[in-house]
């Protein structure tokens, strides 16, 4: 029995910031992900970074320097090269802090890059939104649920925009696999086998469900966009080996019920030595003309077979019916990485499209974790729109308290 899932809802419209000059940002958070995003930031055209705020102000400065001293040693190589680099614009120095909202005032701050840890998303967010300005957050949307829930209703009303980078959707092999399925007809089977073994330390060695809650939705996002469908219902196991090093269940297998019918199976481990699959997993779509394999890393692998009684024009039919072929998507992304969801939210503030990644479709990534949790801990097959329904009524609660 296929049940209707829960609508991730339709965003209320936000504010555009037309122009031409580079969008003004200020990144919150300085840390490990915080660099990864600064050197982004510093190479894009699209934006300066305006502002660096850091709980350590010593961290947000220093940070600060590095992205300064960059620029000017790429401008003393060449008189252009410093030209697009945020924070190079002579006598305009980087702002640093530890408030967002008297950084963004100081600095003139058209929009926010939150890279700070889970449990700050839902605090640093509401304070963004409650000053006019849109973001761009790192995933997860927030720590729990509800407060993605809640976050997704402030941006509602707010009127401003807030999105969430998943950079793994930006990879150039999964566009092209993307692309290719479109040509095989209907999925009906999908994959994923994720087998590594990384001694991280720290928070993860400690969680109860480390590669459910800090890992697979990297995986559970991606199959939403090959199948550019939602899920309906999971069945999950989780389980932790007898040799694990995690305290919590570090392997597990979820089934989930996707929108259109299709099957949707992660199949995983993070204390499996030997014979590791790529970070991006292994993948497998079997469909109505043939089937594709993507190792993670390389270029898919497609094989297009014609059923039996496909008509002469070489479509694929089933029971006399001849399947559809659609245009194919894009088989490129317009960046890779981090600068992926960087220029598709600068595109979105400057045009009004609505982005990939937006809050109220990124729920739904968030809700697959969440809901293949709660079928784990249940031992029952869970429906996603049960676990969204109890997170809107705990966000009431929340904004409530």
């Amino acid at each position: 029995m296929t049940t209707t899932p829960l609508t991730p809802g339709t965003p209320a419209g936000f504010r555009t910031i037309p122009g031409d000059e580079p969008l003004r940002v200020v990144l919150v958070g300085a840390g490990a992900m915080g660099r990864a995003w600064l050197a982004t930031l510093a190479a894009s055209p699209l934006v300066r970074l305006a502002g660096i705020v850091d709980l350590d102000e010593g961290a947000a400065r220093r940070a600060a320097e590095k992205v300064a001293r960059r620029a000017a040693e790429k401008t003393a190589g060449t008189a252009t090269a410093g030209a697009s680099l945020a924070g190079a614009a002579p006598g305009e120095p980087i702002v640093t802090g530890t408030s967002l909202t008297e950084v963004a005032a100081r600095c003139g701050a058209q929009a926010v890059v939150d890279v700070t840890v889970p449990a700050a998303h839902l605090p640093v967010t509401l304070e963004a939104l409650s000053l006019g300005l849109p973001v761009l957050g790192e995933k997860p949307l927030a720590a729990t649920l509800a407060e993605a829930v809640a976050l997704v209703d402030a941006a509602d009303r707010a009127g401003e925009l807030f999105v969430v980078s998943q950079n793994r959707r930006f990879n150039r092999h999964l566009w092209q696999l993307r692309a290719g399925l479109a040509g095989l007809g209907p999925i009906g089977v999908l994959t994923t086998e994720f087998f590594r073994a990384p001694r991280f330390g720290g928070f993860r060695d400690a969680m109860a469900h480390p590669l459910i809650l800090d890992m697979a939705v990297h995986s559970f996002d991606a199959a939403r966009f090959l199948l550019d469908a939602d899920p309906v219902a999971v069945y999950c196991e989780e389980h932790n080996p007898p040799w694990s090093w995690y305290a919590g269940d570090a392997a597990a297998t979820a089934v989930f019920e996707m929108t259109g019918g299709a099957r949707y199976t992660y199949t995983g481990s993070w204390c499996s030595d030997g014979r590791a699959t790529s970070w991006n997993g292994a993948w497998r779509a079997s469909a109505a003309r043939g089937s594709a394999t993507w190792d993670g890393e390389n270029a898919p692998v497609l094989e297009v077979v014609d059923a039996p009684d496909a008509p002469a024009d070489g479509l694929a039919s089933v029971d006399g019916v001849p399947l559809p072929t659609p245009a194919a998507p894009p088989a490129q992304p317009p960046a890779e990485d981090l600068a992926g969801p960087l220029t598709l939210f600068v595109h979105a503030l400057r045009t009004g499209t609505l982005p990939m990644g937006e809050c109220h479709d990124n729920l739904m990534s968030l809700a697959m974790v969440h809901a293949a949790i709660a079928s784990s801990t249940s031992g029952t097959r869970v429906h996603v729109a049960d676990v969204l329904t109890r997170a809107r009524e705990e966000a009431a609660d929340l904004v409530a308290g």
